[in-house]
């Protein structure tokens, strides 16, 4: 057993709190440690192999959809997400390709194939597209426990050992498949080493409304089964073994965090305003068309980002007009009228194959990417704008330029988008005559440039996760650094101060998107600092709108003002605890 009070801290990934016993799993995981050369009749025999691996995982994959449909609510989208990968050109045909050229064993091909993809995913700088690669390699495990056991018949049921009470999951990593193999009216929360607060568990926690804290290296050599485990899904703390005090303030906490639930979930679709009547309207976050179920049932008031790489990345190759156009068409009608902000490609040139002449860079982030690369790569660019403006003709669209660093990127930017709104007039294919442009604030540069920027904008939208970056040079998914990430610099508050002010003389609109948005601490600074709009992850939305709903706007204003003359992010931050101490 643990010792008695220890206090682990991992990432917050889905709220709630949890007291419970401890109940570790080892997940186990198709491990390819060989290979093996074919004779030619061989090779046949093994793309037939792979052939059936590959219909008996669809099918699998098709089951756990209808069945867990209702389980999984507005995420049961992942298991059509799984389907997707499973078409997926790069994983099949690439390990096709690499069974009949070099004569190898299905495994093994599609071991070879997964790390090259793997390889991509992981040079992207952005966690949550990163994260994605989660999903992938998902799809793989599968199709390996497949083609180890060769037919459904011979594959056990339940590789997990199940859980014969109510319980705290304890593992190195769950991923949504993992968890049809729990028996979820057991599960009390989860706890994991692995994973971030977009990843597979993460989204699976949220789903179910189950508290759960990822990012634990080493809780499975800290955590016995049968251990006493208090779970706070909103700091991201555990305590193995807590003592009686903890317990005690842990059980009224939990008492309250229910209340303020029920409440919130109620309120969902009001809208959020201040005591004194500010009105601060709240979107939604989304990658998957899937997600919009999501954001709407949680009340949101458009989409406020729309990131848009992951069709991108799905081949590694350029996907066409046509597809793009049928995805954004599709996710504008299911919001009309509401408005969606589609953020153009956000990635780097590495991550295609097609395009030629790119040499690895040491420092990808600050290389060749985003808007640097569309305005490099103009065909690439001019078909997502074309489809851009081909699905504003269905609603309410506004195109937004991603790591925006000076003027001249946002003419150039404009002027390809004119160029391919022309094009289409030309064509006879109708485009809204009233598409908002607006950029992300995100570099150092577009902050101090902002004043000039405004006039030939119609929106900004401050990107807090990268401005953060930038300005403090951290790199924010290298964990020796990790820790001096801070929202609360004073330098990240005087940003936003002089954005606000900038878009407020200029008549400019003003959104935030970063994760600052949906962080409960954060919520009275920045309606402090005059942010109207705030966008976040769906999940989120509800709670805000009541913080919100208790705030006063001028009131709110005096402590901001108050914080800028704070000199550390730590006095900064210990202020607002103690303000917003009954909401954490």
């Amino acid at each position: 057993m643990s010792e008695k009070g220890t206090h682990l801290m991992g990432l917050p990934a889905s709220e709630g709190i949890s007291i419970g016993k401890a109940h570790v799993i080892d997940s186990p995981k198709v491990k390819v440690y060989y290979q093996y050369i074919l004779d030619p009749q061989g090779v046949e025999r093994e793309l037939k192999r792979f052939e059936r691996a590959l219909e008996q995982t669809e099918r699998h994959f098709k089951d756990l959809k209808n069945k867990y449909s209702e389980i999984f609510g507005n995420d049961a989208y992942l298991f059509g997400t799984y389907l997707m990968i499973l078409k997926d050109k790069a994983i099949v045909e690439n390990t096709i390709r690499i069974i009949e050229q070099e004569h190898v064993n299905a495994e093994w091909a599609l071991k070879k194939s997964v790390e090259s993809i793997r390889s991509v995913f992981q040079e992207i700088e952005d966690p949550y597209i990163r994260s994605r690669i989660e999903d992938i390699e998902t799809v793989v495990e599968r199709l390996l426990r497949t083609l180890s056991y060769d037919n459904d018949e011979c594959m056990p049921n339940n590789l997990i050992q199940p859980a014969t009470r109510r319980v705290i999951i304890v593992a190195r990593e769950l991923s949504p498949l993992d968890t049809t193999e729990l028996d979820i009216s057991k599960v009390m929360g989860f706890v994991t080493e692995l994973g971030g607060r977009t990843g597979h568990t993460a989204i699976v926690a949220q789903s179910l409304e189950i508290p759960a804290v990822v990012g634990l290296p080493g809780v499975l050599k800290m955590v016995k089964d049968g251990d006493l485990l208090i779970v706070d899904g909103r700091t991201g703390e555990v305590i193995v073994n807590p003592t009686e005090g903890e317990l005690e303030e842990y059980q009224e906490k939990q008492e309250n965090y229910e209340r303020l639930k029920a409440t919130v979930t109620r309120k969902a679709h009001l809208p959020a305003v201040t005591t004194d009547g500010i009105r601060i309207r709240i979107k939604a976050n989304i990658e998957f068309l899937e997600e919009v179920v999501s954001a709407k049932a949680n009340g949101c008031e458009g989409i406020g980002l729309y990131r848009t790489e992951f069709l991108y990345l799905r081949n590694k190759s350029i996907p066409s007009e046509e597809e793009l156009f049928e995805d954004y068409r599709q996710v504008v009608e299911l919001l009309y009228p509401m408005p969606v902000t589609i953020r153009t490609l956000d990635i780097g040139g590495d991550k295609f194959a097609n395009v030629p002449q790119l040499h690895k860079e040491m420092n990808p982030a600050l290389g060749l990417r985003a808007i640097r690369l569309c305005l490099r790569e103009r065909e690439i660019f001019k078909s997502q704008l074309r489809a851009i403006l081909r699905a504003s003709a269905y609603g309410n669209v506004r195109v937004m330029f991603p790591m925006i660093s000076g003027l001249e990127e946002v003419v150039e930017a404009k002027a390809l988008l004119e160029e391919a709104k022309g094009e289409l007039k030309a064509q006879g294919i109708p485009v809204s005559p009233d598409v908002k442009v607006g950029i992300m604030v995100e570099v150092p540069s577009s902050v101090t440039l902002a004043d000039v920027l405004a006039g030939y904008v119609d929106f900004f939208s401050i990107g807090t996760n990268d401005l953060i970056q930038y300005t403090l040079a951290i790199d924010r998914v290298n964990e020796l650094v990790a820790d001096m990430y801070k929202p609360f610099h004073p330098a990240i508050l005087r940003m936003i101060k002089y954005v606000v002010e900038v878009a407020d003389q200029q008549g400019v609109e003003l959104s935030l998107c970063g994760e600052m948005a949906g962080d409960r601490l954060c919520v009275p600074l920045l309606v402090g600092a005059g942010i109207k709009e705030l966008s976040m992850n769906p999940g989120s939305i509800p709670i805000v709108k009541e913080l919100i709903r208790t705030l006063n706007s001028e009131e709110e204003r005096r402590e901001f003002r108050r914080m800028l003359t704070m000199l550390t992010a730590e006095e900064i931050r210990d202020h607002l605890q103690k303000r917003l101490a009954r909401w954490l």
